[in-house]
């Protein structure tokens, strides 16, 4: 796992950051609201407790270098909107997972590409990642076209993966390897 530290990302319009406990309620906002959690394994948070753990365990994942989620804050006016993880990080592979969720005031804005290019550019250059995945819902277009934007290839089709609100979920699998990343950036 890497060696995380504290670490600050700067967008055109954004700021990608560590999480705080001062945190907890923007996020709470975020993770209650049905439209966020629609395609997520999780019922919406009913209470500021859940993201307050959230939070606690993020901190805990910073600490052990098993994950990085970063707070997405707009640079005009500074609210929190969404976050950003890397996660499940796999040493010997170079690779982990990546996840996202922006407040569904903020779709269609662009800020989820902004926000996901910044984390991905990371950990190619400053963590050595060779490969970044990420799984979707195959009815979330939108989820879809961000990763296609940003150079994700889908890699694979996994019936009935999860259990989501209670019916169960198929998954499209993502990739996007360091040379395509690199290819995209230089072209």
């Amino acid at each position: 796992m890497p060696t995380l530290t504290p670490t600050v990302l700067s967008t055109e319009r954004l700021r990608l950051r560590w999480f705080t406990e001062d945190d907890a309620a923007a996020n709470f906002a975020v993770f209650s609201d049905p439209e966020v959690t629609r395609y997520w394994s999780r019922a919406p948070w009913t209470e500021l407790e859940q993201s307050a753990q959230m939070i606690a365990a993020t901190m805990a994942n910073y600490a052990d270098g098993s994950g990085l989620r970063f707070a997405i804050e707009r640079l005009d006016g500074g609210e929190m909107i969404g976050n950003v993880s890397l996660f499940h990080f796999i040493d010997d592979s170079r690779r982990c997972d990546i996840g996202y969720a922006l407040g569904s005031r903020y779709w269609g804005q662009g800020y989820a590409s902004e926000a996901l290019q910044a984390a991905i550019g990371y950990g190619f250059r400053e963590l050595g990642l060779n490969r970044v995945e990420a799984d979707v819902d195959p009815a979330n277009a939108a989820s879809r076209r961000v990763l296609e934007k940003l150079g994700f290839r889908e890699e694979g089709y996994m019936p009935e993966r999860w259990i989501v609100h209670g019916e169960a979920a198929d998954t499209v699998n993502y990739g996007l390897l360091k040379r395509y990343w690199d290819a995209r950036s230089t072209s």
